[in-house]
Parts: C-alpha cells; sequence; structure tokens
C-alpha cells in the first residue's frame, strides 16, 4: 500500500480541526434535547421511532458527503457511489450504534444492541444508495451537507441511547457531552474527510 503523502496527512489534520467545532455545537445541541426529552419523560417508543427516522437521514447526508468528496477530488461517477455506499454504511452504524451502545454501557445504562441494516437493511441501503448517488452526479455538495450530517449524527446517536438504553440520563449530562462528541466527530469526519481521501492522488481546495 502506498504511504499517505505528508500533504493528505495535514489536509485531513486541518479538516478534523475545522469541523470540530461542528461537533461541539451539535453535541450541545444534544444534550439540550436530552434534558427536553427527559423531562417530558417522553415514551421509549417515541425515541425509537424518531431513531429510525434519524438514522436513514444520517446515512443519506454521509453517503452524500463521502461519494461528493470522493468524486471532487478524483473523479468517477460508479466509484463515487461505491465509495460513498461503504463508507457511510459501515461508519453511520459506528456513529449511530456502535459507540452509543458502548458509551451508554460504560456510563452504567441497560443498553440494548439494535444493528439496523441487520434487522431491516432497507432503512439503511436505500438512503445511503440515493445519497451516494446524488454526491457523486454532483461532486461539489461538501461543506453545507456536513453541518446538516453532524447535527443529525448527533440525534441520532441521542436518540439511541433514549431508545435502547434504561438509566436517568439527567445526572449524566456532562458525560453525555463527551459520549456525542467522539460519537459524531470521529466517524462522521473519517466517513466524510478521511475515508474518501484515502482513494484519492490529489487533494483539491474546495
Amino acid at each position: 500500500m502506498e504511504e499517505m503523502p505528508m500533504s493528505r496527512l495535514r489536509h485531513i489534520a486541518a479538516e478534523l480541526k475545522e469541523h470540530a467545532p461542528f461537533t461541539a455545537f451539535g453535541a450541545g445541541v444534544g444534550v439540550v434535547v436530552m434534558a427536553v426529552v427527559s423531562l417530558a419523560e417522553l415514551d421509549q417508543d417515541i425515541s425509537q421511532y424518531t431513531f429510525h427516522t434519524l438514522h436513514p437521514a444520517h446515512m443519506l447526508l454521509s453517503a452524500i458527503v463521502t461519494a461528493a468528496m470522493f468524486r471532487l477530488h478524483r473523479g468517477g461517477i460508479g466509484a463515487s457511489i461505491a465509495v460513498g455506499l461503504v463508507g457511510s454504511a459501515g461508519i453511520c452504524a459506528i456513529s449511530d450504534i456502535v459507540f452509543p451502545y458502548v458509551g451508554g454501557t460504560l456510563l452504567g445504562a441497560k443498553m440494548t444492541l439494535h444493528v439496523c441494516i441487520l434487522e431491516h437493511p432497507w432503512l439503511v441501503i436505500l438512503p445511503g444508495l440515493v445519497g451516494a448517488t446524488i454526491g457523486a452526479l454532483t461532486g461539489r455538495w461538501t461543506k453545507c451537507p456536513h453541518a446538516a450530517h453532524v447535527l443529525i449524527s448527533t440525534l441520532a446517536s441521542l436518540f439511541y441511547l433514549m431508545a435502547f438504553g434504561e438509566v436517568d440520563w439527567l445526572p449524566m449530562f456532562p458525560l453525555v457531552f463527551v459520549v456525542l462528541f467522539i460519537a459524531v466527530w470521529v466517524p462522521c469526519c473519517t466517513s466524510d474527510i478521511i475515508f474518501p481521501l484515502l482513494f484519492t492522488r490529489r487533494i483539491k481546495n474546495y
């Protein structure tokens, strides 16, 4: 495997630093939403329904950005669709499911592992395919969708915690912020920035 050039590593590091404020803002919004939902004492069924709306939306936006980043830096519609779909499917599951599951468990919540792509794959694959196609055909939707992507991802992770975790979340808000930040920043930036740039030969400014 070809060693990654230093210019590409610097570009990725700059992108990660630039997108950290998006993530911190999203995590802050997530904590506020959790406070409102907790105080309203909404049923877990509502949280599950909300999660199953946000997770496909996350897939759609993630696939758009991943495919667009690949298309922008290298080209090739078919390859961009494939990278967008594969890059978003696994990483969205890590962000929305695996990180919240592990984080909630570490916080002492009784968590249930619910993997959407195994339970109802159409809910994941269809929006991922649509998003990857949009991103590959446009090749320019990288900035605005990422901001929306971060917010949607944060809310998806949040509602996974509340839908599939049983604990009093109110005393844990500072730690929930940390869980949400990590659950969104690492996987989302990997999907939107690092993953597509691993396949590129050149770096473009956009």
